[in-house]
């Protein structure tokens, strides 16, 4: 199971962190990833966490999100920073490589 919390209305240029909280399987043996998915729009990946913390981005939020996990609370976290408007959608977090996905957390950047 994966349940994503941390959502939530935020002004251009303000900060969020989003969290993953993961059960039923062995956390450290897996990669997640984080998806998001604007009105519209196809779900598209954001960022990865491999098992030994290689981390890779979307060109779209380089040098703005960071992806990070810790083992022993069995978390995901994404830390967004320097937030747009077009950074607005529900954020989803998954087990990679399955099919397995989190409910999703909305995130929308206005002023």
């Amino acid at each position: 199971q994966l349940m994503e919390s941390g959502g939530g209305l935020v002004q251009p240029g303000g900060s969020l962190r989003l969290s993953c909280a993961a059960s039923g399987f062995t956390f450290t043996n897996y990669g997640m990833d984080w998806y998001r998915q604007a009105p519209g729009n196809q779900r598209e990946w954001v960022a990865t966490s491999t098992p030994d913390r290689t981390t890779n981005y979307a060109d779209s939020v380089k040098g703005r999100f960071t992806i990070s996990r810790d083992n022993g609370k069995r978390t995901l976290y994404l830390q967004m920073n320097s937030l747009q408007p077009e950074d607005t959608a529900v954020y989803y977090c998954k087990v990679r490589f399955t099919g397995y996905w989190g409910q999703g957390t909305q995130v929308t950047v206005s002023s």
